[in-house]
């Protein structure tokens, strides 16, 4: 039993140091979570009504999401595409992504670590995509948070740069685990790093061995056709599901 509230729940030693949970917190964190999975299908089932491909892209501060989209757009010419853009402040990154012509809708959280489902419900009412469209969410730069909250996107996609590491994905395991992509981003910068890029997709797959990699950099251009090539197979395959069911 804890000494210091009586609580005999979820005890755990973290540095010598106890630790413990409340059942009222655990049950707090169910009841969000619930209400986030609702928004959440809903939102889902608009997409695929509509033929919209939605991804959210993941990653650390600084791996490079908003250049990379940046890129993808301009590469995509008139393919229909809209963008939610999520930060704790400024409109940065939503002024830079309609500066290519694509819509964008920027939701900042202010203290928030990630977006949820209500949230990019009404950010797609703003937006109002286009049926059989590719919809990009970018989530608040952040390894942790992003990884537990459903927005109703088809996949996720982790972005991580080859200047973060090789042990990312060990470190965050969630997110990795969660998301069917990976786009290790900034290649261009290998030739002066000491980065193992073999060793970051083996941790990655050891995390996941079912994520689909692919090394890009957005400001070359290198490995971006693959990347496109990922987003349209994967745009046909849901339209075939779509019209199978």
């Amino acid at each position: 039993m804890c000494g210091t509230c009586g609580c005999g729940e979820g005890q755990m030693t973290i540095d010598g140091k106890h630790h413990h949970s409340h059942p009222r917190e655990i049950a707090l964190e169910r009841d969000i979570m619930a209400k986030n999975d609702g928004y959440a299908r809903a939102n889902r089932q608009r997409f695929r009504d509509a033929g919209i491909l939605a991804l959210n892209l993941v990653s650390s501060p600084g791996a490079g999401k908003t250049a990379l989209l940046v890129k993808t757009l301009d590469m995509l010419g008139d393919t229909p595409c809209a963008v939610i853009e999520g930060d704790q402040q400024t409109t940065n990154d939503a002024d830079r992504i309609r500066a290519t012509g694509a819509p964008a809708v920027q939701i900042n959280t202010g203290k928030g670590c990630h977006l949820d489902a209500h949230l990019v419900g009404h950010a797609v009412e703003d937006l109002n995509p286009r049926p059989d469209s590719f919809l990009f969410i970018e989530n608040v730069g952040n390894l942790v948070c992003p990884a537990g909250f459903d927005l109703g996107e088809a996949h996720k996609v982790v972005v991580l740069s080859v200047t973060e590491g090789e042990d990312k994905p060990l470190k965050y395991p969630d997110m990795f685990a969660a998301a069917d992509l990976a786009l290790i981003n900034k290649a261009d910068l290998l030739p002066h790093l000491d980065t193992d890029l073999d060793l970051i997709v083996a941790n990655a797959r050891r995390v996941n061995p079912q994520l689909d990699i692919i090394t890009v950099s957005a400001k070359t251009g290198f490995g971006m056709q693959d990347w496109l090539g990922w987003i349209k197979a994967t745009h046909a395959d849901q339209q075939s599901a779509t019209a199978a069911e």
